[in-house]
């Protein structure tokens, strides 16, 4: 074996486990499939990972901001960091000279795999590359990671109901978190951090869970200290095999009173605009509704007090069944030139399967309006199986008026007016 070959010092990109909240977005965005993780762990793979840096702005905590220099032969294996309960020291410079590193070879090292190149002449659609990771131009400032998992604050439940309909396979639940006289500010499009309590299989503590916020900056109830949740039971896992949830369940089971681990809030891009007449277009499955329910309150809110002015709200919502569906009531209250709702239902029976992506394509005439408006934000927040077909949704109808999609998707990303927030 080449020795120099063999000692070569390499950057190895790893995630920091403490204070990592499991939510997916890294491993959403790699363009290479460098992240993986088990039930415990993101974790990243140091010979496929090229330093490409896509994952690093969306990462709403910063563990993903994390380097150590070490010998190629030496990295960390995925088996190892899958173990961690925090990150390992970096090497010292007697530990790289034991390992026959000389100090030329620690002032230069390379990335721990070479870019990845398309073979086949063909690219692949890569639907998270057209996510913005910049908010619109006018979005409120927002305040991050004011508490982390080793310094959490509390909240006290002050609601917990079930917000579809009784029976259906997806139990989802609004909860209402008072923090008393705790500073915690949040945006329309943010997250928390519920800490739940005990332990896990190993005997460690559970870490965090993240959940979006369903409700506006000022509170569920204006004027109050609080904040809601839209969460599901877990019951099964995404191939349908049978595994309690431990943090939703915990959740959906909580009693008004009951006293909570809260850490964050999370999200700095995920924002909805501020600026008059600009439009949103939600498109959003299940508890995805969260940060849109969250928005379009906020915008009422301001429409009932005549000092706002704001453009189109276009909601694009799926469900298996209109049973399954969160806040389907409420929503049909809501008045008709307010916001310009459109349902999708997959498992509706007697009724051909329709999904979030086949309504884009019918008002394709309405999108194609907003999508060429600077003003307008587009928003889409559910599990991962949905991201591609929207965005490739979006791409059709900008084609089918006659559009380049690579450069009109460019501006979205590059204008903060596409979002994708997937899991």
């Amino acid at each position: 074996m080449d020795m120099a070959t063999d000692l070569a010092i390499i950057k190895q990109h790893l995630i920091d486990p403490e204070i990592c909240i499991r939510c997916n977005t890294c491993e959403s965005i790699c363009p290479v499939g460098a992240i993986t993780h088990d039930s415990r762990n993101y974790v990243v793979k140091a010979d496929v990972c090229n330093l490409c840096m896509d994952c690093i702005a969306p990462c709403p905590t910063g563990s993903i901001d994390n380097w150590r220099i070490v010998p190629r032969t030496s990295a960390y294996a995925i088996e190892d960091q899958l173990k961690w309960d925090e990150l390992p020291a970096e090497l010292s410079a007697d530990q790289f000279a034991a390992l026959g590193v000389t100090p030329d070879e620690l002032a230069q090292p390379t990335p721990a795999a070479p870019p990845l190149s398309d073979v086949t002449g063909e690219t692949p659609f890569n639907s998270a590359a057209y996510g913005a990771t910049l908010p619109p131009w006018s979005a409120a400032h927002p305040y991050t990671n004011l508490y982390d998992p080793k310094a959490p604050t509390t909240a006290t439940v002050v609601g917990n109901f079930q917000v579809n309909e009784a029976g259906t396979a997806n139990e989802t639940h609004h909860i209402v978190l008072d923090f008393g006289s705790m500073p915690f500010p949040v945006l329309e499009g943010q997250s928390i951090g519920i800490i739940p309590p005990g332990t896990d299989a190993a005997g460690k503590p559970h870490h965090a869970r993240q959940y979006s916020i369903a409700s506006p900056r000022n509170g569920e109830r204006p004027g109050y200290n609080n904040l809601s949740l839209t969460v599901k039971r877990v019951n099964e896992d995404h191939q349908g095999q049978a595994v309690k949830g431990v943090c939703s369940n915990y959740l959906c089971d909580l009693k008004v009173g009951d006293v909570v681990q809260v850490i964050g809030p999370f999200g700095s891009s995920f924002l909805m605009p501020n600026h008059p007449r600009s439009s949103i277009v939600m498109i959003c499955t299940g508890t995805g509704s969260a940060p849109m329910r969250a928005m379009t309150e906020w915008r009422r809110r301001l429409r009932a007090s005549g000092k706002f002015e704001g453009g189109k709200l276009m909601l694009f919502f799926g469900a298996r069944t209109q049973q399954e569906l969160p806040y389907f009531g409420p929503l049909q209250k809501l008045p008709k030139d307010f916001i310009d709702i459109n349902f999708a239902f997959s498992r509706t029976p007697g009724a051909p399967k329709r999904y979030v992506q086949d309504l884009l394509r019918e008002r394709a005439a309405d999108l194609i309006e907003l999508l060429q408006d600077a003003n307008t934000g587009i928003y889409v927040c559910g599990l991962k199986s949905m991201e591609e077909g929207v965005v490739m949704a979006l791409r059709d109808v900008a084609q089918q008026a006659g559009l380049n999609w690579d450069t009109l998707g460019a501006t979205l990303k590059r204008e903060g007016r596409l979002h994708l927030e997937t899991y």
